[in-house]
């Protein structure tokens, strides 16, 4: 019973800390970095519209791990296991949960307009701890970074370490 407890203490005080959580869903080929907000026992996320985060593999009623981070050396906490509940859009917990959310979402395209855009667009999901925490693993688990058009590294300008050069000389 002790140890239930404080695994449960870990989790919730580790996800309300961290900014990030690493969410892997039933299926999903690798885990993805998501924000969240902790509200009422759960982490909270909101995605799959436009302007939003991916949530692949994140169905209701499906089991996702959870990993989550140190905010301050970012290196790996605990990992949990969720049961993904879907919130059904305009009821009363999905509104709380939304004022949460509304509150912790960075550079939103369409401002205060965003809430009902989550309502018609977006997907509300719960992540509940089922109380079963991972052991830590030995290795790293580092992947393969998922491809996209955002990753693309192209060579320096010619001219910038002379600018550099340039800009340390007049100091």
């Amino acid at each position: 019973m002790t140890s239930e407890l404080l695994d449960r203490a870990l989790i919730e005080e580790a996800t309300k800390k961290s900014g990030l959580i690493w969410v892997r869903g039933a299926g999903a080929p690798a885990a993805r970095a998501l924000w969240h907000v902790w509200h009422e026992g759960a982490a909270c996320v909101v995605g799959d519209g436009t302007g939003e985060q991916p949530l692949p593999g994140l169905t209701d009623g499906a089991e996702a791990e959870v990993t989550v981070r140190s905010k301050d050396k970012g290196g790996r906490l605990v990992s949990w296991t969720a049961k993904v509940v879907e919130l059904p859009s305009g009821g009363e917990e999905w509104t709380a949960t939304v004022a949460e959310l509304k509150g912790k979402r960075l550079n939103a395209p369409d401002g205060e307009a965003m809430t009902e855009r989550w309502a018609r667009e977006c997907r509300v999901l719960r992540l509940e701890p089922t109380g079963a925490t991972a052991p830590l693993p030995d290795g790293s688990l580092s992947e393969v970074p998922l491809p996209s058009p955002a990753t693309t590294r192209r060579p320096i300008p010619a001219a910038l370490p002379k600018l550099l050069a340039r800009r340390r000389k007049h100091r």
